[in-house]
């Protein structure tokens, strides 16, 4: 007889995508157990998660080909060439991690703790890999805190000046909107599994506005036959145009007088700042007819419910607070916030991280003395001028990197590659891939992906807490965020029994409020949300008064003015004369692919070169100015970084605005240097956020 070979038995295992996007899809993993072990063959969308719907994104459908590419960092290694040239060799994890200890401890011994940094973000937003031990390892070392503000934050906080938290509507809550209007954010492309609601929305009789700098995918969704609107305002000007809305709706008496009354405090500041915002004034600083403005307020009032969607992009401005501030005061102005489907929607993590407790997982009470606190964003400054403004203290002596590419991720990037050369610096980067960033390690650790992992994700696109189950073993010798911190504070010779909770007590200690055990079940869990879709439909909002706040004390006691005001960013068309002089052109790096998010994914074969690779985007007007044609190579420069990209002649940009794409590595880039390389490193005026879109450059052709 002959051996007939059986088929290897087949399971599937639930879990729920990770990345730093709204979604939080759930999916379905296929696993073959295999005789040398379980294998991963399928990953598809889960048809019965509420909110994605059985839909994945084109990266995520390929997300497979990310766990097993064959350039998948799967072992521990240490360099042995130059920083920044990718040359290592493989260690094991015990020679990782006593090397990693002996210097740790050099470094506090000589420079004390504060020497320190570490430096994470939402590469994998999940609880354990966000969090996990890392908080409490740091802490209890001592290491200087950073803020994780570089994106998200700075909405919550502009909106929590004026309604008293960060929280908004549900955005499921627009399916009840008859006027819509899209403020600042790409739904159809960075936002895809709210896209349906909208369309059903349409159906229903809503008329949709875009409002974007950029003719986004979105935007060209518009129809015009049936009232739909693209209006493009100058970046960084969006305050402008609605202060004049309010003042048009005051003006044409279209406000909601009594409910204004009844559930805000400072109308009357408010009106009067508003009383020179006439149409005409803010069309000239934000290069929107007033005629259109006029319209869209008159619109704004009569078309009822009115819901406005805002999302992250229009934070990316020194004015990015007080754009969210002042954007949330224009539904007390209508009484939009009580009707269903009115008021704003923004991040949904106000809603679903109130079950999470944070301080359960960070544990501060283990902190040793009073480190200070330095903003990710500034990671250039940082490394580089060690004793400027807020980085008082020593220098950074060790910089430890997990859960994000700053290289590629965070501005002015060629300022932080020059840190990251210095020869007294020590840098760990745990990875999945040899990154910008991890070519700079001394020491490379290798992390586990989304499916490798239990762990539990609050989405902020929705209302959904996820879990996500582990459908194969780590492969090769990759651990989890919160397994590493275990292994390093192991080698560091610390007891604290806290620093190796295992990941089941992280979880349960975690997220108290959640039924943990109905989550593994279900998958998913609904968040706490007002039965009848309106979370300040009584006027009773999280203010102190219980008022809605068109005039902050709060924010006068800042230093910041009491109502809200329009001020230019600094380095924008409107801003400092002698820079706009030397770089006319205002640089925007919007999220434009389809295919990878963030850093990752552009150097996956499937992904990357699909998307064709980086250019510099610019009006017909803008070009034939500077004799520049499609296809051309031209340098973009200012005073932080010289750009070498092909040109694309497009219509999606006003003249005076030039877009880069990011997200691609240096590799991707003719002269390897990065879209971030340009990008300003100023904060937002509260709320520690960074003004990426108030970056001007200049552009030629390449000589």
């Amino acid at each position: 007889m002959t051996d007939v070979l059986e088929p290897a038995a087949t399971r599937t295992i639930n879990g729920t995508c990770h990345h730093d996007c709204p979604d939080s899809c759930g999916w379905i993993v296929t696993v073959e157990d295999r005789p040398a072990g379980p294998v991963a063959v399928k990953l598809r969308g889960n048809p019965d998660h509420p909110y994605s719907a059985g839909e994945l994104c084109p990266k995520v459908n390929r997300f497979l080909d990310r766990v097993y590419s064959p350039d998948r960092l799967l072992h521990p290694m240490r360099r042995v060439g130059p920083k920044g040239a990718g040359e290592f060799e493989q260690i094991s994890w015990d020679d990782a991690l006593t090397e990693i200890a002996t210097n740790l401890h050099r470094v506090i011994r000589e420079h004390g703790p504060e020497a320190v940094l570490p430096y994470s973000d939402a590469g994998n937003q999940s609880m354990l890999a966000l969090m996990g031990l890392s908080g409490r390892f740091f802490g209890h070392m001592g290491a200087t805190k950073l803020d994780r503000n570089i994106c998200g934050v700075t909405v919550g906080a502009g909106m929590a000046k004026t309604v008293g938290s960060p929280r908004g509507i549900d955005p499921m809550q627009h399916l009840h909107s008859k006027l819509l209007i899209l403020w600042g954010t790409n739904t159809r492309l960075t936002n895809r599994h709210l896209w349906p609601t909208i369309e059903a929305a349409r159906a229903n009789g809503a008329r949709l506005v875009v409002i974007d700098p950029i003719r986004t995918v979105t935007a060209d969704a518009i129809d015009e036959t049936r009232g739909d609107q693209f209006i493009q305002p100058l970046p960084g000007t969006d305050i402008a145009m609605i202060l004049a809305m309010m003042h048009v709706l005051i003006r044409d008496e279209l406000t909601n007088q009594a409910w204004i009354d009844a559930h805000t405090l400072g109308f009357s500041e408010l009106q009067d700042e508003v009383a020179d915002w006439t149409p005409e004034r803010a069309a000239d600083a934000c290069g929107v007819p007033a005629d259109v403005i006029t319209q869209l307020a008159h619109d704004y009032a009569t078309v009822r419910p009115a819901g406005i969607r805002t999302l992250i992009g229009p934070e990316h401005h020194e004015n990015g607070a007080m754009f969210h501030r002042t954007l949330s005061c224009l539904p007390a102005l209508t009484g939009a916030w009580a009707e269903r489907g009115g008021g704003v929607s923004k991040s949904t993590g106000g809603w679903t991280e109130c079950q999470m407790d944070v301080d359960a997982i960070l544990r501060p009470d283990l902190e040793v003395g009073n480190s200070r606190t330095l903003n990710m964003s500034r990671l250039g400054q940082i490394l580089t001028h060690p004793h400027a403004g807020e980085n008082d203290g020593p220098a950074v002596h060790a910089f430890i990197n997990w859960n994000c590419n700053p290289v590629v991720t965070t501005p002015n990037a060629e300022l932080i590659k020059q840190g990251l050369l210095r020869d007294d610096i020590f840098t760990v980067v745990h990875e999945q891939f040899l990154t910008d960033t991890a070519k700079y390690a001394d020491i490379v650790l290798p992390a586990t992906t989304q499916i490798e992992a239990d762990d539990i994700v609050f989405s902020w696109g929705s209302l959904h807490t996820n879990y996500n189950n582990a459908a194969i073993p780590p492969l090769g010798e990759s651990v989890s965020n919160p397994e590493l911190f275990r292994r390093l504070a192991d080698a560091m010779g610390y007891t604290e029994p806290a620093l190796f909770d295992d990941d089941e007590t992280l979880m349960r200690e975690g997220a108290p409020d959640l039924d943990l055990d109905g989550l593994r079940d279900t998958m998913w869990q609904e968040a706490p949300y007002p039965a009848d879709g309106r979370p300040f439909g009584d006027g009773d909002f999280d203010t102190p008064s219980g008022r809605l706040h068109l005039a902050s004390d709060e924010l006068e006691a800042m230093g910041q003015p009491r109502v809200p005001t329009y001020i230019a960013p600094n380095e924008g068309p409107g801003g400092d004369p002698a820079l706009v002089a030397l770089y006319p052109l205002q640089l925007l790096t919007p999220k434009h692919h389809a295919r990878f998010l963030n850093s990752g994914y552009s150097h996956l074969p499937k992904h990357g070169p699909a998307e064709g690779g980086p250019f510099v985007e610019l009006d017909a007007i803008d070009a034939a100015a500077r004799q520049l044609v499609d296809g051309a190579t031209a340098r973009v420069w200012n005073g932080r970084a010289t750009v070498q990209l092909p040109v694309k002649i497009s219509t999606r940009l006003r003249p005076g605005v030039v877009a880069i794409p990011w997200g691609w590595w240096m590799q991707d880039h003719p002269d390897g240097k990065a879209a971030n390389a340009l990008t300003n490193d100023t904060l937002t005026e509260w709320g520690g956020g960074v003004a990426y879109s108030d970056t001007l450059v200049e552009v030629a052709a390449l000589t």
